[in-house]
C-alpha cells in the first residue's frame, strides 16, 4: 500500500510504503517501518513552491528513520503518528505527532491526503508544542490556503490538543504499547505509486481558492 500527499493541482508530493494494521469505520492504522524507502523531494517553503518547477511526482527518495504508526480517522482533518526509537533490541516510544491535513481518500493502491503545514507535537507525558507556525502563516499570505481553511486548521489542532489533555483522543487507547510483528518485512512502495490517478478533496475550492 502507498500513502500519498496530493497537491491542489493533483500532483504527487510525497509517498510512503505502508502496511494496514487496522481498517474499520472509526480508524485506519498504517505502519511505516524504519528503513522503508519513501518518495519525496526536499522540504520547501511556500515561496520556494511558487518559484520551483512543478513536477508530477517527486524524483527524490529517502529512508524512513523511525517505526511509525499513523492513525487516521475517516472524515477527520488530522492524523496522529506515533514514533518509536530503536537501539538494538531496545525500543521506546518517542512522541505523538499530530498532522493537520485533508481527510484521507482511498485509491486502488492505498490512500491520499494532503498536509496543511501546521502540526502539533505531544510528548509521551502529553506536553504540547505547535510546529511550523511561521510557515503556515506564509502559506496563507501567499495564497496556498484561504483564511477560512487557516481558521479551520487552527481550530482542529486545538480540538486535538484538548482531547489529548482530557485523555479522550483515540490515539491514547493503548497504541503507545503497540508492537509490529517481528516477521513483517519492510514494505516496499507499489510500482504504480506514481501512475495511480490522484484523488482530490471535495472542499478544495473552499480550502485553496
Amino acid at each position: 500500500m502507498a500513502l500519498r500527499y496530493i497537491t491542489t493541482d493533483l500532483r504527487i508530493e510525497m509517498a510512503w510504503p505502508c502496511r494496514v494494521v487496522q481498517d474499520t469505520d472509526e480508524l485506519l492504522a498504517l505502519f511505516i517501518a524504519a528503513g522503508s524507502r519513501y518518495k519525496a523531494g526536499p522540504k520547501r517553503t511556500a515561496a520556494e513552491k511558487l518559484a520551483d518547477a512543478k513536477l508530477p511526482a517527486p524524483l527524490g527518495e529517502g529512508t524512513w528513520r523511525n517505526d511509525t504508526l499513523r492513525l487516521m480517522f475517516p472524515n477527520a482533518r488530522h492524523s496522529v503518528s506515533l514514533f518509536w526509537e530503536r537501539a538494538g533490541a531496545t525500543r521506546w516510544f518517542k512522541r505523538y505527532f499530530v498532522n493537520l491535513e485533508e481527510p484521507f481518500r482511498r485509491t486502488a493502491d492505498g490512500f491520499d491526503t494532503q498536509d496543511h503545514t501546521l502540526d502539533v507535537i505531544a510528548t509521551p507525558m502529553l506536553g504540547f508544542t505547535w510546529r511550523d507556525e511561521p510557515e503556515f502563516e506564509n502559506h496563507v499570505a501567499l495564497g496556498f490556503y484561504t483564511k477560512e481553511l487557516a481558521a479551520a486548521v487552527l481550530a482542529e489542532g486545538q480540538r486535538v490538543i484538548d482531547d489529548l489533555a482530557n485523555g479522550t483522543h483515540p490515539c491514547l487507547r493503548g497504541w503507545a504499547q503497540w508492537w509490529p510483528e517481528q516477521a513483517w518485512p519492510i514494505p516496499t512502495i507499489p510500482p504504480t505509486w506514481n501512475t495511480t490517478p490522484p484523488t482530490s478533496w471535495e472542499l478544495r475550492r473552499w480550502a485553496y481558492g
